[in-house]
């Protein structure tokens, strides 16, 4: 939940960027990031430079994600069609990209090269021209050389290091330097997601995203380590994660919990996966892989995995998840870096409603219609009805004045 004195405080940073441009993001970089930056475009050369400061065994890691996440997403471009009737009306559906989106990225002490993969590729399959990347430096000013590689291999080369609230208010506003974007896209901390929430309709957003959230269906096949370590690889993204097991075997559960209480300890975040452990973990016993599949759905969480015999026998009866997790061989991070599906999902129950990112969420789809003077005249008398039960004359006379006129 935003707080109103979130609320309150990313209000006050929004309306400064938007009155003093610049200066505000300089200003705001020095008190939240406590460094000073000249420029806030980030040089070209530190995009280059970033080819020399990351190892050959990442360069090709990452190629190999590129190639994974390509492949995933080039499926999901739709295409244009068109209707032609014998009576002369022609209608149809066009495809177009979004002309210039902005990517957010966490920063700072953290290392998200993979949040520019999931964000970029799509926007590029979609065929967006301008794509902008919004980073907040590290104490030195800088940007880790692991994300500007990325940046690289996508040739993204507009990159500014600001973070925050105060760049989604520039993304959105625009100032001196950075020209406004048509949406933004990309994760961030309480502030970023109020302020996305806050300029949505001025431009679009992907979603407001919350803690992080795995449920795990399992049963008397699954492995307790397994589950164990793919609970804690969600614990630690956040102390407010949230965590499910629902399984058809209370040794499961149990083996879990030990499982837990071993592995724990032996994390570099372990501090935060026992907060999450101790505050947000939920076990639920159930009969049936169907009653499982039940509350699953009833959640709607974020992550799901089928730690289950036969988890495709089950697949269809999933309706309400932002990404599902297949056997007991494929956990949760081979979605976050790797595999090739989208690791920008749906949280707090709207998987309900909403999917994970895509090519689809940067396009637009404006549709044309063309009717000749004939095929007007045809179908005149039931359309003005329609205007006449909803009382709009003017609507009736733009029918009625073709009609006289007798023109195409």
């Amino acid at each position: 939940m935003l707080s109103k004195s979130i609320e309150i405080e990313v209000k006050a940073i929004i309306e400064k960027v938007r009155q003093e441009g610049d200066a505000a993001l300089i200003e705001y970089t020095k008190r939240f990031d406590r460094t000073d930056i000249e420029s806030i475009r980030l040089p070209l050369e530190s995009i280059s430079d970033s080819k020399t400061e990351v190892s050959a065994s990442f360069k090709k890691t990452i190629s190999e994600a590129i190639d994974n996440i390509t492949a995933y997403h080039v499926n999901q471009l739709p295409k244009n069609f068109e209707i032609t009737r014998d009576s002369g009306v022609v209608m149809g559906q066009r495809i177009l990209p979004l002309s210039r989106v902005a990517l957010y990225i966490p920063g700072g002490t953290a290392i998200y090269p993979s949040t520019v993969l999931m964000n970029a590729i799509p926007a590029r399959i979609a065929g967006v021209k301008e794509i902008v990347v919004l980073s907040p430096p590290d104490s030195n000013g800088e940007l880790n050389p692991h994300v500007l590689y990325a940046c690289h291999l996508l040739g993204i080369t507009e990159i500014y290091r600001i973070g925050g609230a105060q760049a989604i208010a520039a993304a959105s506003y625009g100032t001196e330097s950075i020209k406004k974007v048509d949406k933004i896209v990309g994760p961030g901390n309480q502030y970023v997601t109020m302020a996305k929430k806050m300029v949505f309709g001025d431009v679009a957003i992907d979603m407001i995203a919350g803690p992080s959230e795995i449920a795990v269906i399992a049963d008397s096949t699954a492995s307790p380590a397994f589950i164990a370590s793919d609970l804690m690889a969600q614990a630690e993204h956040d102390a407010n994660a949230r965590l499910f097991l629902i399984t058809t075997d209370e040794n499961i559960a149990k083996a879990v919990i030990e499982e837990l209480r071993v592995q724990c300890p032996k994390m570099s975040r372990s501090d935060i996966i026992s907060k999450v452990l101790d505050q947000n973990f939920e076990i639920q016993l159930a009969t049936t892989i169907d009653e499982c599949i039940t509350i699953a759905n009833s959640i709607a969480p974020e992550h799901l995995e089928l730690a289950i015999e036969s988890p495709f026998d089950y697949l269809d009866d999933v309706i309400n998840a932002g990404a599902i997790f297949l056997g007991h061989y494929t956990p949760e991070t081979l979605g976050d870096y790797y595999a090739g599906t989208n690791h920008t999902l749906p949280t707090n129950g709207t998987a309900r409603f909403s999917s994970p990112l895509g090519v689809y969420d940067f396009i637009k789809r404006p549709s044309y219609l063309y009717y000749t003077a004939e095929a007007l005249k045809a179908v005149s008398t039931s359309v003005q009805e329609f205007a006449d039960i909803e009382g709009l004359t003017a609507h009736k006379n733009a029918l009625e004045v073709r009609n006289h006129a007798g023109k195409k």
